[in-house]
């Protein structure tokens, strides 16, 4: 690993950002910080436990880089990229985000984008600008949640829950294109891929109607650090409003829980209250608010 700066002669106690494309060295130095707040540093986690699981190129041909800022010893923040996606940062004071702006820029490196805690994501947002001229764009505000007292919607859909297996591959897949555009997003992974992935784990959980017709899917990450995040909830456009979406939430979230998650968390876009409505009932509560900007030209 190396000083981000190129700079390995920085004074004693001066805060230092190091970069590696190494994940196991990386989680070596910066995994005992990670889990030191599973909540506000699901994203990290999540991502990198599956990059070691997956393999480093899950999200295409270029490797992912991986930061961490450290102080006298001790690791204060980390970093990653996955291309083609943007910076991901944990929480950062400004100083410390024009350090690791200006470190970047003189690496030459081009980023598409920052996201992470919103006052984070912002400062970094604006150093960037300052540092390359790159203006920047909002592009999603969001609000992570953690559950409360579980709450289940009643009365329930008709139907029932269960766990998606191979027969529902393809369906997956198609959901997984269809959530991402619902949200405004491309597929960062090869749907198939996906799909084979959540099965392997049992990650995916379905609410069919009586005839058999799945109707609605939630999605929770393998369990690392006492967390787990619920994420990729979706309901076709013809079957919306129904319940269905609500049900199956508040059973993948019993499920955690009855299989000793001791966090259970979710995402959600603040532009869209029936969402954040839905997940309030159910028992979440808010965490904190998170925020990702697209990168312009210079």
């Amino acid at each position: 690993m190396r000083p981000a700066s190129g700079d390995d002669g920085a004074a004693p106690g001066a805060a230092t950002w190091i970069l590696t494309e190494d994940l196991d060295a990386f989680l070596t130095h910066a995994g005992p910080f990670l889990r030191s707040r599973p909540a506000r540093h699901t994203v990290p986690l999540s991502v990198t436990d599956e990059l070691r699981r997956r393999g480093l190129h899950m999200y295409g041909d270029k490797a992912p880089v991986f930061g961490f800022l450290e102080r006298a010893g001790a690791v204060r923040a980390v970093c990653f990229r996955t291309p083609p996606h943007g910076l991901y940062l944990t929480a950062l004071a400004p100083d410390e985000a024009d350090a690791l702006a200006a470190h970047l820029t003189a690496r030459s490196e081009r980023l598409p984008g920052v996201a992470g805690d919103r006052d984070t994501a912002a400062a970094f947002a604006e150093a960037w600008r300052r540092h390359t001229g790159a203006a920047s764009a909002l592009l999603q505000r969001q609000l992570l949640y953690r559950l409360g007292t579980l709450t289940v919607p009643e009365p329930a859909p008709p139907g029932r829950a269960r766990v998606a297996d191979e027969r529902d591959r393809e369906q997956l897949a198609r959901w997984y294109v269809e959530f991402t555009e619902d949200v405004g997003g491309t597929p960062a992974r090869d749907p198939a891929a996906w799909a084979d992935a959540r099965v392997a784990h049992g990650g995916v959980t379905l609410w069919e109607r009586p005839d058999g017709t799945p109707v609605a899917m939630a999605c929770v990450t393998p369990e690392i650090a006492g967390q787990v995040r619920v994420a990729h909830v979706y309901t076709p456009a013809p079957f919306r409003r129904r319940g269905y979406a609500g049900a199956v939430t508040a059973e993948v979230s019993r499920t955690a829980v009855a299989a000793g998650a001791e966090e259970v968390l979710l995402f959600t876009d603040l532009g869209n209250p029936t969402s954040n409505g839905l997940y309030r009932r159910i028992g979440y509560e808010p965490v904190a608010e998170f925020a990702a900007y697209a990168f312009e030209g210079r």
